[in-house]
């Protein structure tokens, strides 16, 4: 069984093994499948009879971004650590460049992560921020297919940024599933693009986030919470009835507040009217996007007159993961709003991804024996968690 395969296997049940009812002991939280899929859909009616137009939306939409900031209790200025990068390990490839990263997002909590770079920047050029999802072995940055989107991207001509979700690759100062995991992703988050739009090669003007599953649901929630993303594409994870099913996207309540409930399509929806890709497959929670949600947000967008500015691609017989014909899908979309050559990537009018080089994982570490993690790095869930208080 390939690497690719365990990733399909393991993301699936992460998410169908938790809960998929609501929670007795969290009635505040919306876990897992929480609806049936009759129940989302019909959830989403009953949210559109909220508002009937820009203004009415965009109250909803302040409200449903207050309430993922309260749900989550995240505070306007977070007490970020100042960005002093840990940089080493440049390698130059064909076509791009790859460095490996490390910084503080809290004081004594280190993001960890890969820049990608083209070999050549003429000017100013787009940041693209790249998220994973749960995989099999937790070394998701590290695993060939983000190695293979990276570098495409940074290929197109695109600066990008990969990095770990808390306790995968480098990132082990704290388990995966600590109870608040999903505000220290997403404090990591805010930070990952402090330093993405921080590089002087960057221009700020053309930021894009994309990432599939558990990396969706970070891709979604930073475009929400931060106009600094300009373009956004989450993989297989907007569903109507599918909450997420790992703490770290549906452990806190930001879909359900004391005084309204929301869905994840609203949340992506807060997007508009910036570009938004849902990419959506026929053998998990996404399957009814073409007739379900991906209409929900189009009549959103065709508020600010941007219907243009939202599309769905759909592949019926695929799985959950970020393969070969989702990453084209993503490619042609980033290059379309971030102004980025995808003649770069193109042979006999195909995406090529062969001229990639897929590294060993130890390659890409940002911590090794020759740069270990800082001894100032906070280490443990108890003393990982002290620090979101």
């Amino acid at each position: 069984m390939n690497a690719r395969t365990l990733l399909v296997i393991c993301c699936t049940l992460v998410a169908l093994g938790t809960v998929a009812q609501p929670n007795p002991e969290r009635p505040d939280l919306c876990q897992g499948a929480y609806f049936t899929e009759a129940a989302g859909a019909d959830a989403l009616h009953s949210f559109a009879k909220t508002y009937h137009d820009k203004a009415s939306w965009e109250t909803r939409a302040a409200m449903i971004r207050k309430g993922i900031r309260d749900g989550m209790n995240l505070s306007v200025k977070p007490n970020f650590a100042p960005l002093k990068p840990i940089r080493h390990s440049l390698q130059k490839l064909n076509g791009y460049t790859v460095e490996n990263v490390a910084f503080e997002s809290l004081p004594g909590f280190f993001v960890t992560g890969n820049v990608y770079r083209p070999l050549k920047i003429a000017g100013k050029t787009a940041g693209i921020l790249c998220t994973h999802g749960h995989g099999a072995d937790q070394n998701n940055r590290l695993m060939a297919y983000t190695q293979q989107r990276c570098a495409t991207l940074a290929r197109m001509g695109a600066v990008v940024f990969a990095y770990d979700m808390i306790g995968y690759g480098d990132s082990k100062q704290c388990d995966h599933k600590i109870p608040q995991a999903l505000k220290l992703q997403t404090l990591n988050s805010l930070r990952a693009l402090d330093f993405l739009t921080s590089l002087p090669d960057v221009d700020t003007e053309r930021i894009g986030m994309t990432g599939e599953s558990g990396g969706g649901t970070q891709t979604f929630l930073l475009t929400a919470l931060d106009s600094r993303i300009k373009v956004s594409a989450p993989v297989v994870m907007v569903s109507a009835h599918f909450f997420g099913g790992c703490v770290c996207e549906s452990g806190m309540p930001i879909h359900k507040r004391p005084t309204y409930q929301t869905s994840n399509v609203e949340i992506a929806a807060l997007t508009a009217p910036r570009p938004l890709l849902l990419v959506s497959d026929g053998k998990d929670w996404t399957k009814n996007t073409p007739n379900v949600e991906f209409p929900y947000i189009h009549t959103i967008y065709g508020y600010y007159g941007a219907k243009d500015k939202v599309q769905n691609v759909h592949l019926p017989t695929e799985g959950h993961d970020y393969g070969p014909s989702k990453r084209e899908a993503a490619y042609r979309f980033l290059a379309k709003y971030l102004k980025l050559d995808l003649n770069n990537v193109l042979k006999d009018g195909k995406i090529d991804e062969s001229p990639n080089t897929v590294l060993a994982p130890t390659t890409l570490q940002a911590f090794n024996a020759d740069h270990p993690r800082p001894a100032s790095a906070v280490v443990g869930d108890d003393a990982v968690m002290a620090l979101l208080k």
